[in-house]
C-alpha cells in the first residue's frame, strides 16, 4: 500500500502554479485593514511590513490568491487571519463589494500595478477590523497610520507593485484622501 499525502483542496504544486501563471490571469484579493470610529469614519489604516523575495523591506496590504472553489468572502477571511492573526475580528459585510479591481501585469507601465511573476486580477476591499492584530506568517510587523500618514510620500515610497496607488484609491473611496 502506498502512502498518500493529504493536501488542502485548491492548492497547486509549485510547478503547476508556475505553468498556470504563464498562461492565464490568477484571481487575488487585496484587503486594506482599517480602524473606524463610532460613526464609521476611517481613523487608521493598517500596513504590513514584509521582506520581499528581493530582500527589500516594504509596506504592503493584506493580499493573496483565491483558491479553486473558495468563495471570495472566505479568501478575504483566510488572508486577513493569516496576516493579522486569529483575533483581528474583521467585519466583512454579508455581500462584500470591492471598491475597485486592480489588474497586475508582469510588464511595467501597462497599469499602475505590477507583479513580475504573473498577470493577476485582484478584487480590492476595505475591511474594518476591531480586534487585536498581530502579524503572522511572512509579515514582520503591522503598523497603523492615519489616512494622512498613509497617503504621505514617505509611506507611499515604501510600497511596491502599485499597492501605494491602491491604498490611495481606498482612502479616496472612503473620503479620507487628504
Amino acid at each position: 500500500m502506498t502512502e498518500m499525502t493529504e493536501t488542502a483542496p485548491g492548492w497547486l504544486a509549485p510547478e503547476e502554479l508556475e505553468a498556470i501563471r504563464g498562461r492565464m490571469p490568477i484571481l487575488y484579493v487585496d484587503a486594506v485593514p482599517v480602524r473606524v470610529d463610532e460613526s464609521g469614519v476611517v481613523t487608521h489604516v493598517g500596513l504590513l511590513l514584509r521582506i520581499g523575495t528581493d530582500g527589500k523591506v516594504s509596506r504592503a496590504l493584506v493580499s493573496g490568491r483565491v483558491l479553486y472553489r473558495e468563495r471570495v468572502r472566505d479568501a478575504l477571511l483566510r488572508h486577513l487571519e493569516k496576516d493579522l492573526g486569529p483575533v483581528a475580528l474583521p467585519r466583512i459585510p454579508a455581500s462584500p463589494q470591492p471598491f475597485t479591481v486592480a489588474e497586475y501585469f508582469p510588464a511595467q507601465d501597462v497599469t499602475p500595478y505590477h507583479d513580475p511573476r504573473q498577470h493577476a486580477v485582484s478584487l480590492a476591499y476595505i475591511v474594518p477590523v476591531a480586534g487585536d492584530c498581530r502579524p503572522r506568517q511572512d509579515a514582520l510587523d503591522l503598523e497603523w497610520f492615519t489616512p494622512a500618514e498613509a497617503a504621505s510620500p514617505l509611506v507611499q515610497q515604501e510600497m511596491t507593485g502599485g499597492q501605494g496607488v491602491l491604498l490611495k484609491q481606498a482612502l479616496a473611496h472612503v473620503g479620507r484622501l487628504p
